[in-house]
């Protein structure tokens, strides 16, 4: 009885042993299968936002840029249309270079009104293209006597590249911390399984070897106690975790705006800078220095372009040509020092008795040229008249010295065998010669 005890018992602990491994055997392929696959879809779901927000950046950055394009555009069209007009190829050129070299612009195209192209610029190669460009356009146009002239367009080129560079930083970002939280949860996965499984089911093997050793009925498989609320447990902690998964998401997002808004603060900041210098620029390519007129060269081809205007609108135009007299004679007795000033107290008077409409150009040392647009030779005259009592009725004060001066002027009109302002200053220096073989301090017609 007792060997048939002993030999039934053993049997009945070998068949619950096999039972209950295989069971656990079961859960666990279960639990292996489940964990894979709560991980492959919590990774999936995390690449599916990662790349949903960095789709949206990508995007919120692009136009953002074709906005700063936009912006970019309205700043630089107006010295871009005065350069075409006045077909200062140098001026074009150096605002071009300017552009291009800002961060947001891969290349600009200046087209005529047939959209044939004057200027075109990439700072990429064709071996190097981006994958994507866009663009803005924008009419350039040249106001003369209220009405708008259409000179071409401008078309700002941007790419992929320069979006890709302003929201990279934040998507490595993102992805490294979706690493490594991805990482921590895994860990923390591993460890909960072996806590409740692999940990439980050693305990249970070696406690069915201490009864399968024992030879006795009297040992029992006692396993440790797990409250049922362990689940609820690690829940709370996955809930602790995702809280600050969304802080450290909140974090960079925080920090992404306040590096975007630096970044605008600083192209709005070097926008402005640029505009400066572009002021700059035109003053200096276009400007006297000393009396602040136009310069010469930038005299004769406004001149030209508003001499070919009053031939188209059949309307009558003059040359004045003015030289001070005797100017290389203040020089020599009162310095150069008092020379120029001479010379900006000529240009200041003179500046008060002319049309808005009237150009006015240092032309020479002292000598200076008006053309006046819808002026006939009697108007014309009428204006140098008044110049040259005006000047020879002032006087200038300066370092306890009294200087007063002259000038004379000759005068042409347009005629209709003119085809260039350079006629009409030939023929009125001869006229200014005449007036000085008279005796200086005249005008002659």
């Amino acid at each position: 009885m007792i060997f048939d005890f002993h030999r039934h018992g053993s049997l009945r602990i070998w068949c619950g042993q096999a039972s209950i491994i295989l069971e656990f055997h079961k859960n666990l392929r279960r639990a292996q299968k489940m964990m894979r696959v709560i991980f492959v879809i919590y990774f999936g779901v995390a690449c599916l936002i990662t790349g949903v927000q960095f789709l949206t950046e990508y995007f919120k950055t692009q136009d953002s840029i074709l906005t700063e394009l936009k912006q970019l555009e309205e700043t630089v069209k107006g010295p871009i249309s005065t350069s075409l007009w006045q077909f200062d190829n140098k001026q074009l050129d150096v605002l071009i270079d300017g552009l291009v070299t800002m961060p947001i612009i891969e290349g600009v195209d200046i087209r005529d009104n047939q959209g044939n192209i004057i200027v075109s610029t990439r700072i990429y190669g064709l071996d190097s293209e981006p994958f994507s460009i866009f663009e803005t356009k924008e009419d350039l146009v040249w106001t003369l006597n209220g009405e708008n002239i259409a000179l071409g367009t401008m078309v700002l080129y941007s790419s992929s590249k320069v979006v890709l560079d302003r929201v990279w930083f934040g998507f490595v970002l993102i992805a490294i911390t979706a690493t490594i939280k991805l990482s921590v949860l895994f860990w923390l996965f591993v460890w909960a399984f072996n806590r409740y499984l692999a940990l439980p089911l050693k305990e249970l093997m070696s406690q069915v070897g201490e009864v399968q050793l024992s030879h006795t009925l009297s040992n029992r498989i006692t396993l440790s106690n797990f409250d049922d609320n362990e689940l609820n447990q690690l829940q709370e902690h996955m809930n602790a975790m995702l809280t600050r998964m969304e802080e450290d998401r909140q974090r960079l997002l925080n920090q992404e705006k306040s590096k975007r808004e630096w970044l605008e603060k600083a192209v709005t900041e070097r926008t402005a800078e640029l505009q400066i210098l572009n002021e700059q620029l035109k003053d200096v390519a276009t400007k006297d220095s000393l009396t602040g007129v136009l310069n010469r060269g930038n005299f004769f081809e406004t001149a030209q372009h508003l001499f070919l205007l009053s031939q188209r609108q059949h309307s009558p135009a003059s040359f004045i040509l003015m030289d001070l007299d005797y100017f290389k004679l203040i020089n020599d007795k009162y310095g150069h020092f008092i020379g120029d000033h001479v010379l900006i107290h000529f240009t200041q008077t003179i500046q008060g008795l002319l049309r808005k409409s009237d150009l006015i150009g240092r032309v020479g040392g002292e000598e200076f040229a008006l053309f006046l647009p819808d002026a006939g030779i009697d108007e014309a005259y009428e204006i140098a008249s008044k110049i040259r009592q005006a000047i020879k009725a002032s006087t200038v004060e300066i370092d306890d010295q009294t200087v007063t001066y002259t000038v004379s002027q000759g005068i042409e009109s347009v005629g209709p065998d003119d085809h260039s302002i350079v006629q009409l200053y030939k023929r009125a220096d001869v006229k200014l010669y005449q007036a000085k073989d008279k005796g200086r301090d005249f005008v002659e017609i």
